[in-house]
């Protein structure tokens, strides 16, 4: 049941500023799903116009020039992480995060393994950094990103199997913060190239996440401003 915050914010605006590519955008779509939140989808195009998310309008918004933004009740949240956590404070069924704090930790220590160190190598920011100042050809920076999926990926598959029997998800038999984050770096992978032969415990909670409609709803070929 909805603790009396939860009741009153269920009634309060929800704007997500995201990008149909964005893997941090992606992660707040599912966890906002996951919540059975209704949302309004405000795209920002990360490269047309030289990137939108670099106008003086969307930067009061969002100082690091990055998404996902999310405005509650006309109030700007950023970072996916931090918005994920505050979405599962806020709204407290179904939860994000495990009640006991060594599982709680493990979720988190598996979502930062992916927000923190595996997807920020193959930002998009960083990508072009490597194109344009540091004049790395498109084979090398393939290369680059396809090195730091596999090699995140190759902690993450440990971890789940330190785990002992296999679950569902990430963590147990529902979907969680961790799964949030999981599920676009896949996307990635496979947009990237990268085999996933060697990872059939991240393929198996793929399969599973992407059999449920919060997750199907949040892929980014499903959203309104996917380039297909």
């Amino acid at each position: 049941m909805h603790d009396e915050r939860s009741s009153a914010a269920a009634h309060a605006s929800l704007t997500l500023y995201s990008y149909w590519r964005s893997s941090a955008a992606y992660r707040v779509r599912i966890g906002l799903n996951l919540k059975g939140l209704d949302y309004q989808l405000q795209p920002v195009h990360l490269v047309k116009d030289g990137g939108q998310q670099h106008a003086d309008a969307y930067r009061q918004l969002n100082p690091q020039q990055l998404l996902p933004t999310l405005l509650h009740d006309g109030q700007a949240l950023t970072q996916s992480l931090a918005i994920l956590e505050y979405i599962d404070e806020t709204w407290s069924t179904p939860p994000l995060l495990p009640a006991e704090p060594h599982a709680r930790a493990r979720v988190r220590a598996l979502a930062q393994l992916v927000a923190c160190d595996i997807h920020p190598l193959g930002n998009l920011r960083v990508l072009q950094y490597l194109e344009s100042r540091l004049q790395v050809a498109g084979d090398e920076r393939l290369g680059w990103s396809r090195h730091w999926i596999e090699a995140g990926f190759g902690a993450f598959e440990s971890m789940l199997a330190a785990q002992g029997p296999a679950d569902d998800f990430c963590h147990g038999q529902q979907p969680g913060l961790a799964d949030c984050c999981l599920l676009p770096q896949v996307y990635n992978a496979r947009r990237f190239g990268v085999s996933l032969d060697a990872f059939p415990r991240i393929r198996r909670i793929e399969a599973a996440c992407l059999a449920l409609p919060a997750f199907d709803r949040a892929r980014p070929e499903n959203q309104p401003d996917a380039q297909i």
